[in-house]
C-alpha cells in the first residue's frame, strides 16, 4: 500500500493518529478509530450489493481482521485504506455466498438532528426513500462512488481510489457528473418536488 499526502485534517490523517494511538496501548482510541470510518465502511459493503446484516457482518470482520492484524501494518496512514481494501473483499466473500440485497433505500436512513417528530421522521423517510431509490438506478460505479464520498467527512480521493479502483483524477469529475444524473432524477420525480 502507497503512504498518502493527506492534510492534517483529512479522515485519513485523523485515522492514523487514533490508530498509531491504539497501537501504542491506548485502546480508547480503537472507539475513535471506529467512530470515524464506520460509515465509509458501512457504504463500502452495501455498495456491492449486501443487505443490512451482511453489510454489518462484513464491516465487523474487516475491524477483526484490523485487529488481528494491527501489527503488520507499518504505517498508521494507510489505516484507512486497509480497511477500506479489507471490507470489500469481505464484502465479495459475503456476496458470493448469496447475502445480496436488490435494493438498499434503508442507508441513510437514520434522523441526525435531534428528534424531529412523527411526522418529521414520516416525511424525511419518504424524501430518503425516494432519493435512495434514484441512486439504486445510477450505474454501479455511481452508486460506490456517491455512498463512500457522501458519508465521509473530507474523504482522502487517495484512499478512495485505492478502495474503488478509480484514478484519483477521476473521482472529482465522476462525482460531479454522477450527481448531476441522481439531480436530474430527482427533479424529474413529481414526488420529490412535491415533498420540497
Amino acid at each position: 500500500m502507497t503512504q498518502t499526502n493527506a492534510g492534517p485534517d483529512s479522515l485519513a490523517t485523523r485515522a492514523a493518529h487514533a490508530f498509531a494511538a491504539y497501537r501504542h496501548g491506548d485502546i480508547a482510541h480503537m472507539d475513535e478509530l471506529v467512530d470515524l470510518l464506520n460509515p465509509i465502511l458501512w457504504n463500502i459493503a452495501r455498495a456491492q450489493g449486501l443487505t443490512p446484516p451482511a453489510a454489518e457482518d462484513a464491516v465487523q470482520t474487516a475491524w477483526l481482521r484490523l485487529v488481528e492484524h494491527a501489527g503488520r501494518i507499518e504505517d498508521p496512514q494507510t489505516v484507512m485504506q486497509w480497511l477500506l481494501v479489507t471490507t470489500k473483499r469481505e464484502s465479495w466473500r459475503v456476496a458470493r455466498q448469496g447475502q445480496r440485497s436488490s435494493c438498499s433505500p434503508d442507508i441513510g436512513m437514520e434522523v441526525q438532528d435531534g428528534d424531529p417528530g412523527p411526522e418529521g421522521v414520516a416525511e424525511l423517510s419518504e424524501r430518503q426513500r425516494l432519493l435512495w431509490g434514484h441512486l439504486q438506478t445510477l450505474p454501479h460505479k455511481c452508486r460506490e462512488l456517491l455512498r463512500v464520498v457522501a458519508f465521509a467527512d473530507r474523504p482522502d480521493y487517495a484512499q478512495v481510489s485505492t478502495a474503488l479502483g478509480m484514478p484519483v483524477g477521476s473521482i472529482g469529475p465522476t462525482r460531479g457528473r454522477c450527481l448531476a444524473k441522481l439531480r436530474s432524477l430527482l427533479q424529474g420525480d413529481p414526488m420529490w418536488g412535491g415533498n420540497q
